[in-house]
């Protein structure tokens, strides 16, 4: 479980958090071996509701920010207990951000030793602020971390999103993926997608890898990293 007490946090976001009971589980994201593990992906478990429960009762209550904020450091914090030594991809609202004071509290707490570790996936939902994100992505780039754009293709997430951000990682959403090896629509979007997003420097990730024939296909096709369940599931 994830405790918020003792971080240096103001009071009345101490006491939101509070009323979390959440634990975290990492999914690993591997280089094209399917063996080096690139970066563990943070998902949150709330321990008495499903995490998509919970973020559409923060939505209707007007909090996603609480959660925004419980990810992070409890993310984190879970993460340096697990002793993980690669990256740490952690997911952010594109509607949110730290408040100034939130985010000097983080980089009170964690110190340096997130300098180079973190990757930060922009959601598909809710909506975009490009305020929000201006001040996320200043942080991001102040401790050398890394912008992903994740679900490409789903929700928010398209072509003109990713010009906005200009973000050092794209992650293909499962419907690109699914079926690869044997639908040639997808077969041509994805192979579009790998040579646009490299021309930019884009490293680009198959999220939702679930058959041996989808990993081999999408290697063919020269994605550079992976997720699914063929590989790792969360634990």
């Amino acid at each position: 479980m994830i405790y918020y007490d003792h971080l240096p946090l103001d009071k009345d976001i101490l006491k939101a958090l509070r009323e979390l009971s959440v634990n975290y589980v990492f999914q690993p994201i591997f280089q094209a071996d399917g063996e080096t593990v690139f970066a563990w992906e943070a998902l949150m478990r709330p321990t008495d509701m499903t995490v998509t429960e919970l973020i559409e009762k923060y939505s209707k209550e007007d909090k996603l920010h609480v959660l925004e904020v419980a990810t992070f450091f409890g993310a984190m914090q879970a993460y340096f207990l697990r002793g993980y030594q690669e990256r740490v991809s952690i997911n952010s609202f594109p509607s949110d951000c730290m408040r100034s004071e939130e985010a000097d509290a983080f980089l009170e707490y964690f110190g340096e030793e997130i300098r180079g570790r973190m990757i930060i996936e922009n959601l598909e939902y809710p909506y975009f602020s490009r305020e929000n994100w201006e001040e996320k992505d200043k942080s991001v780039r102040f401790m050398d971390n890394l912008m992903s754009v994740d679900d490409y293709g789903s929700g928010i997430n398209d072509l003109e999103m990713v010009a906005i951000m200009n973000p050092d990682i794209v992650k293909l959403d499962r419907a690109l993926i699914s079926g690869i090896d044997h639908i040639k629509e997808k077969q041509e979007t994805v192979k579009q997608c790998v040579l646009d997003f490299h021309s930019q420097g884009i490293l680009v990730v198959a999220e939702g890898v679930e058959e041996k024939e989808e990993f081999d296909f999408l290697v063919g096709l020269g994605v550079d990293l992976y997720q699914g369940y063929y590989l790792a599931r969360p634990a």
